[in-house]
């Protein structure tokens, strides 16, 4: 009966962790039972069981070439020091110009 619907089901058995990734957390899933199916061309996974733990995401500052530039520009100093300015105040251009000049 699955066949005639297009649906196949297969158990993967060799699946150690499976992990959900987002933004801002990750889930991870061990020891898994894990199955694939396939339905008229379109896959779908299927995650039961397995143990469960759930890890928060350290949020990484992407800084822009532009920005390190302009700071650098503005301050007179070198890039590898707007840079870490501007990584010490989470990329404001106004502290970290403010604390190259006055600091």
């Amino acid at each position: 009966m699955m066949k005639q619907m297009g649906l196949k089901m297969d158990e993967l058995g060799d699946i150690e962790r499976v992990i959900f990734q987002g933004k801002k957390r990750e889930i991870v899933i061990e020891g898994p039972a894990v199955t694939s199916i396939n339905m008229q061309g379109q896959r779908m996974y299927q995650v039961v069981g397995g143990e469960m733990r759930e890890e928060a995401l350290e949020a990484q500052l992407e800084i822009p070439e532009e920005d390190i530039l302009l700071v650098a520009q503005q301050t007179g100093v070198s890039v590898e020091r707007a840079r870490a300015a501007l990584e010490d105040t989470e990329g404001d251009l106004a502290r970290a110009i403010l604390m190259l000049t006055t600091g």
